[in-house]
């Protein structure tokens, strides 16, 4: 294994040597946070597809494979699908809006009241999807070197922190980039083809296994419909997702550069359902189908060629990993904290903006790091993280997009009631459940329908401003505590 390891700590070296880099780029808010809005289509891309593929994509996405042959491609594939709608349908809009987070957009849309309670939600959702990822270190540190889960954790989680804490966006997106090019060639070049081989090839492998494991739909009708709501729309309303897009350096860039993204989640997508597929004929009875991954790349693999695919592996998990911690750090200190206390900032403090940032980057960091020891399994969390966002965002954000008879109080009511009724059906029906998910996502929009209709619309000038940002003709604020307020008077 010597090699392998070596692999290994020359890829979190240079990790850190990138957050390092990133460090020096890093002079102003715009920039620390969204890297300038200056990405172009390679970079774009490549971290938009970083950012959305991580554990759960390949390592769950392996083992839905194992479990369900290539019908296990679907939770993986419904986040392609989300990464194209959002793409070609919604992108171009968001990126010109010039914010930094899902909440001020919804400020902007309904003059200025939306955003510390829809702060919240967001902040659950980014903080548990930062965990999930920090939880899935342990299963990749175990097949490396052997160690506990609670020091794997400490481990991966601090080297994304302290990468992510030095450059912001910048490190992020340098590092998601070589994370991408990684998982490309571990995954898709070499995992997928070696694991083909290994198990006979296609005509071996259909032998060997029932015909349901190659039945597109082996999975079911309902667990494919519950993935298009839970992931496909959740691509389209996720802070981790959103701040990519404000990374764009133009709609053309966050239109084909996410296009391009999403097609390439879709490949990977077969890939993992495939390599799963040919781990249950090498490997008939593992005692769980998540152990899949780590048993094919440990048993299988070539010298080296083990330790670049588990270096892809833990590619993957990072640029989750730090995407959501970014996010979850910048909704709680521009969403939350700054609006609770008030503050505006005057113009020329844009370097203490960026050390606050840092500093909440650091912080909640360590809370993902401690939480992810506390807890045990990933899809229970990713599923609350998910429902959270879909049940209490998805309905006040398209809407506020959509239907201009959309108001602030039904968009506060939309996701109070919509983040209730899915947290009561969680503990009612069990978090694993499709009913907290369904059943809160008509709550929010019934909510959302029947308040917006029965209380006065949107102001007109309100929705003046708000075109005008859609259509990138008005400047970006000089701070995110700016709010419609301030912008149009008319509004007060």
């Amino acid at each position: 294994m010597a090699v392998d390891y070596l692999v290994i700590v020359v890829y979190l070296a240079g990790m850190l040597a990138m957050g390092w880099w990133g460090m020096r780029r890093a002079k102003s808010k715009s920039e620390f946070l969204v890297a300038g809005r200056r990405l172009g289509p390679a970079m774009y891309s490549g971290t938009m597809a970083a950012i959305v593929l991580g554990g759960a994509s390949t390592i769950g996405g392996v083992g839905l494979g194992y479990q369900y042959g290539l019908s296990g491609a679907w939770m993986v594939f419904t986040i392609g699908l989300g990464l194209l709608a959002l793409s070609v349908f919604f992108s171009a809009r968001i990126a010109r809006l010039k914010v930094y987070t899902v909440s001020e957009m919804l400020d902007l849309r309904y003059g200025g009241r939306a955003g510390v309670i829809s702060g919240l939600v967001m902040w659950a959702y980014t903080l548990m999807l930062a965990v999930t990822s920090t939880i899935a270190y342990a299963t990749i540190f175990d097949v490396l070197f052997d160690i506990n889960r609670t020091l794997a954790i400490v481990l991966g989680g601090s080297i994304v922190v302290a990468y992510s804490t030095l450059g912001g966006m910048w490190s992020i997106t340098l590092t998601d980039m070589v994370q991408f090019v990684v998982k490309t060639v571990g995954v898709l070049l070499l995992l997928l083809p070696i694991a083909v081989v290994k198990a006979g090839g296609f005509a071996e492998m259909k032998a060997q296994l029932p015909t349901e494991y190659f039945d597109p739909l082996g999975i079911g009708g309902e667990t494919i419909f519950t993935y298009v709501l839970i992931y496909t729309f959740g691509m389209l309303i996720g802070q981790d997702i959103w701040q990519r897009v404000f990374t764009a350096r133009s709609d053309r860039t966050a239109r084909w550069g996410g296009t391009v993204a999403g097609t390439y989640c879709l490949a990977y997508a077969v890939a993992g359902a495939v390599i799963g597929t040919a781990a249950k004929v090498l490997y008939p009875k593992l005692a769980s189908p998540d152990d899949a991954f780590a048993t094919i790349v440990k048993d299988e693999l070539p010298m080296g060629v083990r330790g670049l695919v588990l270096a892809a592996a833990l590619a993957a998990v990072m640029s989750t990993s730090s995407g959501a911690l970014i996010a979850c750090a910048t909704v709680a200190n521009n969403d939350i904290w700054a609006r609770l206390r008030g503050v505006v900032r005057p113009e020329g403090e844009q370097h203490d903006e960026v050390r606050g940032n840092r500093a909440f980057i650091l912080l909640m960091g360590l809370a993902v790091i401690a939480t992810a020891i506390a807890l045990n399994d990933v899809v229970q969390a990713l599923t609350v993280a998910y429902n959270l966002l879909v049940g209490g965002l998805l309905v006040p954000i398209l809407g506020g997009l959509l239907w201009k008879r959309g108001t602030a109080q039904g968009a506060l009511a939309s996701v109070a009631v919509g983040g209730l009724a899915v947290t009561g059906l969680m503990a009612a029906y069990g978090i694993l459940a499709n009913e907290p998910v369904y059943y809160g996502l008509f709550a929010s929009l019934a909510a959302y329908v029947v308040v917006s209709l029965a209380t006065r619309p949107t102001d007109a000038a309100v929705l003046a401003a708000w075109r005008e940002r859609l259509a990138g003709r008005a400047p970006e604020p000089e701070n995110a505590t700016e709010t419609v307020s301030e912008q149009v008077p008319a509004a007060q």
